[in-house]
């Protein structure tokens, strides 16, 4: 448990950097529109649209992957069951109120880098994009204060992850 405390450590202050500065109401209201770009909407419309203007590749791979992507989040929450950073810290501000209880890994961006990866499979011309906005997806949920900086790159890593083994049992 020791060789985490550093780790540990850097979360909290890069939390508290995050939200304790002048601008992070404004920054907040910013994070949420991002954020809410999120939550699932999008990603059922994106299938929808590419399986009816394109194929239903995009929209199986899709599938497949959070159909491995669920489970494995679910049983790190419930497992790790690591708490979010204002019960962590009285003095970090959360402006939104999570979804559920355990902060580690960050569905939300494990979520949105799944997603990217398959568009950078499916159409690589707007990988970048799809990166970018990902990206920021993490980033928003960091800025209200929902989720630590590693809750974020490991909720990246598991999206990115299962979309590869999704992609790799498609082919």
């Amino acid at each position: 448990m020791r060789a985490i405390q550093p780790i540990a450590e850097l979360d909290l202050a890069f939390s508290l950097f995050c939200l304790r500065h002048r601008f992070n109401r404004q920054v907040a209201r910013i994070s949420k529109v991002i954020s809410r770009t999120g939550d699932g909407h999008l990603y059922l419309l994106l299938g929808l649209l590419t399986w009816w203007l394109d194929s239903p590749r995009f929209l199986q791979a899709g599938l497949l992957a959070f159909s491995i992507h669920l489970p494995i989040y679910w049983l790190a929450k419930n497992s790790f069951r690591r708490r979010r950073p204002k019960e962590l810290c009285e003095f970090l501000t959360c402006f939104i109120t999570p979804s559920d209880r355990y902060s580690l890994p960050s569905g939300h961006t494990a979520a949105a880098f799944l997603m990217a990866t398959l568009i950078g499979q499916f159409y690589p011309e707007f990988y970048l994009l799809a990166l970018c906005w990902a990206t920021l997806i993490g980033l928003s949920r960091i800025l209200l204060g929902v989720h630590f900086m590693t809750d974020v790159l490991i909720g990246a890593l598991l999206g990115m992850a299962c979309a590869h083994i999704a992609l790799s049992l498609l082919t």
